[in-house]
């Protein structure tokens, strides 16, 4: 009984495993020029991650780097790639949801530095975005 058990955990753990997006970064996000369809848009405040979220679990159990192109949102299916535009400048990045919040009222997302430096909001620190959930 108890091996039958532990096969079908193992069997469904290897199964759920083996058609795992691996998402990598590099200096830019891989989806800088995506064109997709847009599902969802919203607009708010972003923040980003400070350095003490390095090397921390997400939501969804990856380790946290503020070197990725990764976001938390509080209801965006994990993996759902978003566009988000700073509203002052129009600058844009494409990121991956791998966490949830933020948790602190008004804000809509929590940004990696590395998408907090490529949308130049490191000196204001929280600005007003457009965020597009794409398809």
């Amino acid at each position: 009984m108890k091996r039958t058990l532990l096969i079908i955990i193992a069997t469904i753990l290897f199964t759920s495993c083996s058609s795992a997006v691996k998402f990598t970064s590099s200096s830019t996000s891989k989806y800088d020029d995506d064109n997709s369809e847009v599902v969802t848009v919203m607009y708010g405040k972003a923040s980003y991650y400070g350095s003490e979220f390095d090397g921390r679990s997400t939501a969804n159990g990856e380790t946290f780097s503020n070197k990725e192109y990764t976001a938390a949102h509080k209801s965006f299916p994990f993996g759902s790639i978003v566009r988000v535009t700073n509203l002052s400048n129009n600058n844009i990045v494409i990121v991956r949801v791998n966490d949830r919040g933020p948790y602190v009222t008004g804000r809509v997302i929590d940004l990696s530095r590395i998408a907090a430096e490529k949308l130049g909001m490191i000196r204001d620190g929280v600005i007003d975005v457009k965020i597009e959930l794409l398809k």
